[in-house]
């Protein structure tokens, strides 16, 4: 069993996407909606193509330190605070494993790096599209929105 959306979202998502100065609805949304699609919510984290609710790959997670975060220092600063102080530079993927704060911060800044155009915070199928393009190129729509209805719809909707 995964986390409740309810739950990932007041206290993970949300306060994260605070702390970067990047909430909206939508940016909340997205989220819960990738963490549904990529780990259900945390019940299936491990995966060789990815780490954690996400599932990022560590690929991906250096190319958004290296031509991210390297040309923003102060937004790299405040996503290393939320990182572990020594276990992140002995392996820094396994904060996208054990530490949801730091895994949404990345997720969220993988969003941004891409530039979408976002839209409503209740276009399903927009916030689809964003997830398949920027988590799951090979995903399909109906994948992002099964996992929306399976994992968050009537959790989300009482938080």
């Amino acid at each position: 069993m995964g986390i409740a959306a309810s739950e990932l979202c007041q206290h993970v998502i949300r306060p994260t996407l605070i702390y970067l100065g990047r909430h909206s609805p939508t940016a909340e949304a997205l989220l819960l909606g990738a963490a549904a699609s990529q780990s259900a919510l945390g019940s299936a984290l491990g995966d060789p193509h990815g780490h954690g609710l996400y599932r990022i790959s560590e690929r991906r997670h250096r190319q958004l330190w290296d031509q991210h975060l390297a040309r923003d220092p102060d937004l790299a600063s405040l996503v290393r605070g939320l990182a572990s102080q020594h276990a992140f530079l002995a392996a820094p993927e396994l904060e996208l494993r054990v530490n949801l704060r730091y895994a949404t911060a990345i997720a969220w800044l993988l969003v941004e790096s891409e530039q979408p155009l976002l839209p409503a915070a209740d276009d399903l199928h927009g916030l689809a599209r964003i997830w398949r393009h920027v988590f799951q190129p090979q995903g399909r729509l109906r994948d992002f929105l099964q996992a929306w209805q399976h994992c968050v719809a009537e959790q989300y909707r009482a938080a």
